[in-house]
């Protein structure tokens, strides 16, 4: 009887171990813009697959594509293009949305609409006073992200915000602008002063500060996909070829399906066609 016993618990424990040992664990790191879409798209993936977890973190798009490269990730994330010194023939990109860098201001700011000139003269330092751009006679707060950042990397060069210094391209931003580390950094920090200006993700946008049309257009998922809101950039998941596991390839695939991009676009996001 004892011999049945322990055979029974001998054979419950090992279907422990192997129910267990079956779940598969998917690690994607990098953009915290993609981070926000990522989260969602994961946790639903997960409740239909229980048998595999998505591990998402946000470390920025330059830590993301190197996660891709040396396999600390399964996936990389990036919301920005890559960069020629970036690319490799085995890193595979997959788009998996397009995004909208709103161009965003405090609730009490009186201004609806700014130039992509007027954007980067701002943020150059050359103007410094709202009333240069048709505002109150307010100083101007300029608000950007870190330098890992990929919607900063995309702002740049949507706005021609890039010198050359001895050969090599710098940052034209100017230095006296407050560094803030994530969407939500900058968010809170505009919202909280009414003589601030910043950028974010489209998705990000909400009713605690105000997104401003830019050169007439106003940032919405539908100018993005039209191509008529021109402050927009790619949002990238990267792969090494042969490295994501069958498991990790289903779940791009899904991402990418029907029904992933409809999460997509109720995020707020444009989907891929």
């Amino acid at each position: 009887m004892k011999s049945k016993v322990f055979t029974a618990l001998c054979m419950a424990g090992a279907l422990v171990a192997h129910t267990a040992t079956a779940q598969e664990t998917i690690t994607v790191s990098g953009s915290t813009s993609v981070t926000e879409v990522m989260e969602v798209l994961a946790e639903t993936y997960q409740t239909q697959n229980n048998n595999t977890f998505i591990e998402v973190q946000g470390t920025g798009s330059s830590a993301g594509v190197k996660a891709a490269k040396n396999g600390t990730s399964m996936f990389g994330m990036a919301s920005r293009e890559l960069k020629d010194s970036e690319k490799e023939s085995s890193l595979k990109e997959t788009v998996i949305a397009r995004d909208g860098i709103a161009v965003v201001v405090n609730n009490a700011n009186t201004l609806d609409d700014l130039t992509i000139e007027d954007i980067a003269k701002i943020y150059r330092g050359e103007v410094q006073n709202w009333s240069q751009v048709g505002g109150e006679n307010k100083p101007i707060v300029v608000v950007t992200r870190d330098t890992a950042s990929g919607t900063r990397g995309a702002f740049e060069d949507i706005m021609g915000l890039k010198r050359k210094v001895n050969g090599i391209s710098v940052s034209a931003i100017s230095q006296r602008a407050q560094v803030g580390n994530g969407n939500g950094v900058i968010k809170t920090i505009v919202a909280n002063n009414p003589f601030a200006i910043g950028y974010i993700s489209l998705g990000s946008i909400d009713e605690s500060l105000k997104a401003v049309k830019v050169n007439g257009v106003a940032p919405t998922s539908e100018a993005v996909a039209a191509g008529d809101y021109k402050v927009a950039r790619p949002f990238l998941v990267l792969s090494k070829d042969g490295k994501p596991s069958p498991a990790a390839d289903e779940f791009l695939k899904w991402v990418v399906s029907s029904e992933g991009q409809k999460i997509v676009s109720n995020q707020g996001y444009v989907p891929v066609k």
